[in-house]
Formats: C-alpha cells, structure tokens, sequence
C-alpha cells in the first residue's frame, strides 16, 4: 500500500505541468470507473451502490473529489516531497478524532510514541521544505489530509458491508461526472506521452487497484492503524523527487527521514488483547 501510495506524488507532479487540476481529478476517475465498471455489473453490485449512495458520495467528497484538485494544485507550486511529507500528518489528525470518541480503537504507549516520533520526522521535514511563497499551498494540503482522515472512517463505519470494488466505482463514477463540466472549459490542446502515461498509471494503478487494496486493509487493522501508510508513503515519495524530478536531498531530510520510518513501525504496532476493539463497532462519531 505504502508503494502504491509513495508514487502519485511524483506523478501528480508531472502531469500537471500540462493538466489543469481539474482535468486530472476527471483523468484520474473516468478511467479507472469505466475499468470497474463491468465487475459491479458482472457481479451484481450495483445494488449495492444505489442502498449505501450517501456514504459513498460522502467518501468521494472527501478522499477524491476536494483532496485531489487541492493535492493538484498544490504540486504546481511546491515539491512532491513536501506534498509527502504533509500528508504524512494524517495519522495525528486521525489519532486526534479517534480520542473524540467514547469507543474505538484504543493507543498503547507504544503506538503513541510512534505517533510522535514520526510527528517530530514529519516536522523537521516540511520546516526544511518550507520557502517564501508556499504557506497558501501548505494550507490547501493540510486540508487534504483532513479529508484523507475522514475518508477511512466511513469505510470503516458505514462502508464495511459494502464490497470495496462497488465503492470505489461508484466514488469514482460520481467524482468524475462531477468534474466533467469543469474539465470542458479547461481541457488541454496538448498533452504529451509522458503526461498521458502518468494519468494511466494514477487512475489505474494508484486509484482503481489501491483502493481495492485499502478497502481490504482498513477492514482488516482499523482506519487508524491503516492511514498509518502515509508515514512510509513520505519516504517513498521523497526518494522519487530527489531522484527523478531534482528535488534536493538536504540534511533535514536525512535526520527526519529514520524518524518518520521508526514511527511508522512503532505506530502500527498490534494492540494488545485488552486494547483491541473492533473499529466497526464506533457509529457514535458520524452519528454526532
């Protein structure tokens, strides 16, 4: 996951040196919607998607529709890198409202501790990412990452019974006849292979098949342990930008990146008998 996940970043990045956002969130959705869509008919799930629409309307507002134009935007002004390392915070954020909860998913002194080690990684990162100019599209990635952490949480609250491959073609069907109308009045004149194959690659690989992936793992560890990903996602992401698209390596980077990779591991690890509880038991947050 953390694979699949570490590349988008790079990606993004280049095809939106050609690509209005907008066109690449519909690049990114149409694709990978018209791909599903015979397996929903195929195995008789449009049901499915008709019984439980709300939510997973819900979800694509907040995992796709928004995130991705933000995410989008943002990579025309900073480093993928930096994207990254943003988004890394999303397991804090997740953290902070699991604590909201009267149940859920409970944190051994262990899996905090991750948490803040990989929170001082993150932290040391983006201040050395940080440059004249780039706090307005800081802001809009720290939006996404609120979004990131919700969009779990309703896979794993109202979503469970749902197969994964009957949400993420309904998400992406509906997100992209969302941004249709946009994308006519921004469509490129041109577009180059290179572009073209990076849109491939996002709708296909890294929305289409990752989220079928996800589905299985959040059902499997909880939202809170699965967002964890974005952790080792970073590093990933980072490595790519330095290699393929100049971006620097500086000393920053080297003390945080350790950081963030003990933290993930330290924060993925299994609770113990007395702390698990099943995450699909926690309605009280969506239902206030």
């Amino acid at each position: 996951m953390s694979v699949v996940w570490g590349i988008p970043y790079l990606l993004i990045r280049v095809a939106v040196r050609q690509l209005d956002p907008g066109v690449l969130v519909l690049g990114r959705t149409a694709p990978a919607a018209l791909v599903l869509a015979p397996i929903v008919w195929r195995r008789r799930l449009l049901g499915d998607i008709v019984r439980q629409w709300r939510w997973i309307a819900a979800f694509a507002f907040v995992e796709f529709g928004v995130p991705w134009y933000l995410m989008a935007s943002a990579e025309r002004h900073i480093t993928s890198s930096l994207t990254s390392l943003l988004i890394a915070a999303v397991p804090m954020i997740s953290v902070a409202v699991q604590r909201l909860r009267r149940n859920g998913e409970r944190f051994s002194g262990r899996r905090y501790a991750g948490l803040l080690v990989g929170a001082l990684g993150v932290i040391l990162l983006v201040v050395g990412g940080v440059h004249s100019g780039s706090l307005r599209w800081i802001a809009l990635v720290l939006v996404v990452t609120v979004g990131y952490t919700f969009g779990p949480m309703i896979l794993a609250l109202k979503l469970a019974d749902v197969p994964g491959v009957a949400v993420v073609a309904g998400a992406t069907a509906m997100v992209a006849v969302v941004w249709i109308p946009w994308s006519a009045f921004h469509w490129p004149h041109h577009a180059n292979a290179e572009t073209l194959s990076s849109v491939a690659v996002l709708s296909l690989v890294c929305t289409a098949g990752a989220f079928l992936i996800f589905f299985e793992l959040v059902k499997e560890v909880g939202s809170t342990r699965g967002v964890v990903v974005t952790y080792t996602n970073t590093a990933l992401a980072v490595v790519l930008g330095i290699a393929f698209l100049a971006e620097p390596l500086t000393t920053v980077i080297a003390v945080g990146f350790p950081l963030v990779l003990l933290g993930s591991i330290l924060a993925t690890a299994p609770a113990s008998a007395v702390e698990r509880v099943d995450a699909f038991d926690a309605d009280e947050l969506l239902h206030g």
